[in-house]
């Protein structure tokens, strides 16, 4: 799995300067101003930073930007980069300012040199979520193609006046970056690599950190009436199985209940997919990921907090045994679906799951994540997840959390009227409505499965749990979204102050 680029904090030692390898940053004010460590730079260049910052390219530049000097005169690094801040920046920009960082640095070792008044922490993160390369698949890593994604991360040294103050307000960051990293890992390995019997290890390897981590195969989930669920995986030779981990860092509440869709990967089944992108459906167990990504991240910080994430791992494949339109199947819950289309099978898989974690859990709320529907990304593109609730107080604090850390979300409708298209003449329901409010339907048919007193979201991620174009703290590829948005929900709404 990928490891986070190594974040250390130093006592500013300037003399250490000039045989600084790898890439040296010095953070600049919108007027010029050059702080200690940028002057004693300004003179190992002889003046080439000073010149730079009266020039009309800094004076172009945005705040939080930055810009290369490269093999500067005076320094072995390999480059200088000038990134232009405020040395009181609000957190977005201070996080934006640490992209530019994590993303020049390509494998790099970074030696920062500035003092921030504010919100260095969150450079900090912003710097070690953006130096990130999935390199599990690859046997070299010599050959420079041009490409960030092709560079392990290096080492991030931050050197000011206040190192102790500066490693404690951080403290948080090396614990969110693997939680981001271990969704973003498991979302870009190819199927034949993270199998549902893979990913369940990998998840049961969450157990070192103190989660307790149960995993339930075929017989215990017929046992249990998961039909719904079993019927997805079984044109695979890939197990079906569900995966529950729980977290209980805080008193005796009942936890908050998040749910993931596990596709590890998606053909469609009988109704099959076109074979043009069908490599990317190794991506459709990305709302699993992210679960997995924030139980990593709340047991590595040690959250004060009961979460309990389930995830429902499966492989949708065309076969002999494989469920065909048509087929009638019946949930744990009780209720019947009609089949109408195979490759509407991540609410099949959700609704067994959900059902199970309020019966075993009562949680006081639950959230389910899944890369449902290609009509969310028509609506709403890669820049937003589309974001369903019964619960205006929940839904807000999420959005809110969303908003504060920078993860794209919006709130779509829900509505009576939209379960007409629901109605089946065979059974309680069909498992599609048509092509009108795809991304609605979808969600109206979980919430059937969602119990009157439970407040509940559902988040259609299938546009932005991995994308082609670089995201704001992640090169082209699987994100990690959502990881830290339900971190600060569960901080802000449902950890307690003690514990206990």
């Amino acid at each position: 799995m990928t490891s986070p680029a190594t974040l250390e904090f130093a006592e500013t030692d300037l003399d250490l300067l000039p045989a600084a390898t790898g890439r040296v940053v010095v953070i600049v004010t919108p007027s010029g101003k050059l702080d200690q460590g940028a002057r004693r730079v300004n003179r190992l260049t002889r003046g080439a930073l000073e010149r730079f910052a009266e020039s009309e390219d800094f004076a172009k530049m945005k705040e939080g930007d930055a810009r290369d000097l490269a093999y500067p005169t005076g320094l072995a690094a390999e480059a200088v980069q000038v990134v232009k801040l405020d040395r009181r920046p609000d957190a977005d920009l201070a996080r934006r300012a640490g992209v530019a960082i994590g993303r020049a640095a390509r494998g790099k070792d970074v030696l920062v040199l500035g003092n921030l008044q504010k919100n260095g922490a969150e450079l900090a993160l912003g710097a070690v979520l953006r130096a990130y390369a999935y390199t599990d698949q690859k046997t070299s890593r010599d050959d420079d193609n041009g490409e960030d994604e092709d560079k392990g991360p290096g080492r991030i040294t931050i050197m000011g006046t206040r190192p102790d103050e500066a490693r404690k307000a951080a403290a948080h960051v090396s614990a969110l970056a693997e939680g981001v990293f271990f969704a973003r890992d498991l979302v870009s390995a190819p199927a034949n690599v993270l199998t549902t019997t893979a990913f369940a290890d990998q998840l049961s390897a969450l157990s070192k950190l103190g989660a307790k981590v149960r995993v339930m195969d075929e017989p215990e989930l017929e046992k249990l009436g998961m039909r719904t669920l079993l019927a997805v995986g079984q044109g695979s030779d890939s197990p079906s199985k569900v995966v529950v981990i729980e977290w209980n860092g805080g008193g005796k509440e009942h936890p908050i209940a998040l749910v993931g869709k596990g596709v590890v990967f998606d053909t469609g089944g009988i109704s099959l997919k076109p074979a043009g992108g069908m490599e990317d459906m190794t991506m459709d167990m990305g709302g699993a990921g992210t679960v997995a990504g924030v139980m990593k991240a709340l047991a590595l910080r040690k959250a004060k907090a009961n979460v309990v994430g389930l995830v429902g791992l499966v492989e949708n494949m065309p076969d002999a045994r494989a469920q065909r339109p048509g087929d009638v199947v019946k949930s744990m819950k009780g209720d019947t679906v009609e089949v109408i289309n195979t490759d509407a099978e991540g609410r099949l898989v959700l609704c067994d799951v959900m059902w199970y974690a309020q019966d075993e859990f009562s949680p006081v709320a639950m959230i389910d994540l899944a890369t449902l529907t290609g009509a969310i990304i028509i609506g709403l593109g890669h820049e937003n997840a589309g974001v369903f609730s019964n619960d205006d107080s929940l839904c807000d604090d999420f959005l809110d959390a969303a908003r504060a850390e920078g993860e794209g979300a919006w709130r779509m409708p829900l509505g009576e009227a939209y379960d007409r298209q629901l109605k089946s003449q065979i059974a309680d329901m069909k498992n599609v409505g048509g092509r009108p409010a795809g991304s609605i339907t979808a969600a109206q048919f979980l919430q059937r499965f969602v119990k009157e007193d439970t407040p509940w979201i559902h988040l259609d991620v299938a546009g932005v749990a991995s994308v082609k174009a670089e995201s704001p703290y992640a090169p082209k590829g699987a994100t990690g979204w959502g990881v830290l948005a339900l971190n600060r929900l569960i901080a802000d709404r449902f950890e307690t102050k003690d514990g206990g």
